[in-house]
């Protein structure tokens, strides 16, 4: 630790969860063959959202029988897509350990007004008992927590011969970890996260057992324009190859393009997850080093390599009362940020004080490290401004 301003920043500062960091390379120039004036329902404008769903699938390595669709309002629309049109006809497990997980509880408890539902929660920093998932029962659940650093390792925990669907929202983990496709019946995730497109569009991925469920049940409430799936009882097709509910920004989609484009040039979701890792390789190991930080995760499987949460664990910090760690946690950002060294580090606003690194596939290892030295830098300003006990 050291009150020496370092001499290197990263060469791009930007650290937040979402929209997260360009690819590397990244300009407006990327973006010149955008059919921008044009309808996205003319021929042009369809050909493009088909390219994004085909890319999907190839980068993702996305099963042919699953659907891929485009849809309205970024990872929240789709999640909310498939809850208001799926969940119902059986018991519902839902699984939440950070702010998004008890986001869909609420919707499914107080929205909704599901009976038939059990809630699995655990702490920041912890999983839930995944042993007690009823497989009989639908499950709902994010694979990476984005606002507490906490991902499931794997999806074990899911039965091969289940009865209910399981819905998944991946939208931190999505081109940063494998996902288990054929424990997984829905799958959502935004553009704007490990990619980092632009704003506003989610990416729905249904199983063929979510297409079966959706053909056979109406749900018992009226569902609005945007969320319906089905015409005549039959899946809308349309939807699944490059006919978008509402319109899509063809400005957006071209930028999700060319992030496709690089993913598949670097090598795919392989090289994805390598980078991914690297990058909070390089946490771990300034972690390792450092006595006064720590991870959120509790356990080292379940510790994210895209969105990394971390804690002040200094005994003259956590001897703070709650409000003054957060403002310690705030100033110790604002520090960074002052000096451009790097951007939307806080952690997320329901979670415990601390720091929040993104480190998905975008952000070079070299930024990472550079970034951890300011933090050093930057905690030991902030604790010596600390007033003194008396």
């Amino acid at each position: 630790m050291t009150n020496a301003m370092p001499g290197v920043r990263p060469a791009v500062p930007h650290f937040s969860s979402g929209p997260c960091a360009k690819r590397p390379g990244w300009s407006l120039q990327a973006l010149t063959d955008a059919a921008l004036g044009r309808s996205h329902r003319a021929k042009v404008g369809k050909a493009k959202l088909k390219r994004a769903i085909d890319l999907t699938r190839e980068i993702l390595e996305v099963p042919a029988d699953y659907r891929i669709g485009i849809v309205p309002a970024s990872d929240t629309g789709a999640v909310e897509m498939a809850l208001w049109s799926l969940l119902g006809p059986k018991p519902v497990t839902m699984i939440a350990w950070e702010s998004f997980g008890e986001g869909w509880v609420s919707d499914v408890i107080k929205e909704l007004k599901l009976k038939d539902a059990t809630v699995l929660k655990a702490g920041y920093g912890d999983l839930p008992d995944l042993s007690k998932v009823d497989p009989n029962s639908d499950i709902v659940f994010t694979w990476n927590g984005t606002t507490s650093g906490v991902r499931v390792p794997n999806a074990d925990w899911i039965k091969s011969d289940r009865e209910g669907l399981a819905i998944c929202d991946a939208t931190s983990a999505a081109f940063a970890q494998k996902l288990d496709w054929p424990k997984l019946d829905v799958v959502t995730f935004s553009w704007q996260k490990a990619l980092c497109g632009e704003a506003a569009h989610g990416m729905l991925i249904l199983s063929p057992r979510a297409v079966a469920r959706l053909e056979s049940h109406k749900p018992a409430w009226p569902l609005p324009k945007i969320f319906r799936m089905t015409k005549g009882g039959k899946l809308n097709e349309g939807i699944f190859e490059g006919e978008t509910i509402n319109t899509p920004s063809m400005l957006a989609v071209e930028d999700y393009l060319d992030t496709l484009n690089w993913a598949k040039s670097i090598g795919g979701l392989n090289a994805l997850v390598a980078r991914a890792d690297a990058n909070t390789k390089a946490i771990a190991d300034w972690v390792a080093k450092t006595p006064w930080i720590d991870f959120l995760a509790k356990v080292p499987a379940t510790r994210s390599n895209t969105s990394v949460c971390l804690k002040v664990i200094d005994p003259a910090i956590t001897a703070l009362p709650d409000d003054a760690q957060a403002a310690f946690a705030k100033s110790l950002v604002a520090a960074i940020e002052k000096e451009g060294a790097g951007f939307d580090l806080g952690h997320y606003r329901d979670a415990p004080p601390g720091l929040r690194v993104w480190c998905g596939a975008t952000v070079e290892a070299s930024d990472v490290e550079a970034l951890t030295q300011w933090i050093d830098w930057a905690f030991a300003r902030t604790k010596a401004a600390l007033p003194k006990a008396a």
